[in-house]
């Protein structure tokens, strides 16, 4: 499975996912239609599933226009989001699994920036390989998304699934927000010698116009202070000690920085 970043809008990835065998492509999260319909063009590949994370805008944007030229393409998305997902077919919930050419994805139920959020995870297709993570706005490189429907508690839990997995595990997230979110942890965390190391490195790609997506979640948890409530600097920098309520401070140290 070959994997296409694709930039959209202002600050969006659309990821396309290609079987060059099979001449078959999915996309995660198309924010718009034109920059998939164009690679899709390229590849000589027919479109034959759109899996969406959550409902918002700019991550189903394109649905509609894709459909109308690959009106055969199935559409994923969570059961909470039901109605908000156009052209919504397949409503997936924690524990189901989906497919695409010879690959297999984990769906993880991750709720907090929406009510409804999901995530896929393809684990590696051979040993000493990188599993793939699509997680939306749930985690980014160097940050998390803001909570518009979820709680707290919910983003916690969310986060300590994904933190769970494998440490060589490619971080495809759905923003170029990395290096304000670096900014922001320094303030949190800057004895952090990783921290100090990512953000120069970060902000020479970033010079230079380069992406920073995907991440590694080994990187994300040694770096991502929303990954690392539980470590001493981040708990004095809240003045707290209990799980979520040291999550829920730095969410709204970050919403102000």
């Amino acid at each position: 499975m070959q994997i296409n970043r694709l930039p959209a809008l202002s600050d969006n990835y659309i990821f396309l996912l290609h079987d060059p065998e099979l001449k078959i492509a999915a996309v995660v999260d198309p924010a718009e239609a034109d920059p998939v319909l164009q690679r899709l063009t390229e590849l000589e590949a027919t479109l034959v599933a759109i899996f969406n994370t959550h409902h918002h805008s700019d991550h189903v944007g394109g649905n509609a226009k894709l459909l109308r030229r690959f009106p055969e393409a199935i559409v994923y998305g969570g059961a909470e989001d039901r109605g908000r997902i156009p052209g919504q077919k397949m409503f997936l919930q924690e524990g189901d699994r989906v497919s695409f050419g010879d690959r297999e994805a984990d769906v993880l139920f991750v709720p907090g920036h929406t009510s409804g959020h999901i995530a896929y995870y393809f684990p590696s297709a051979q040993a000493g390989e990188s599993g793939d993570l699509f997680c939306g706005d749930t985690l980014f490189a160097g940050g998390c998304g803001r909570l518009f429907e979820g709680t707290p508690t919910q983003m916690v839990d969310s986060l300590s699934k994904l933190r769970l997995l494998p440490d060589n595990t490619r971080v495809w997230c759905a923003h170029e927000y990395t290096l304000k979110n670096l900014q922001f942890a320094l303030t949190v965390d800057n004895q952090n010698s990783d921290l100090q190391g990512r953000f120069q490195d970060v902000t020479h790609l970033r010079q230079q116009l380069k992406s920073t997506v995907p991440s590694v979640l080994g990187v994300e948890k040694k770096t991502n202070p929303f990954l690392r409530w539980d470590q001493p600097a981040l708990q004095l920098a809240t003045k707290s000690q209990e799980p979520v309520q040291t999550f829920a401070r730095l969410r709204g140290m970050k919403d102000r920085f």
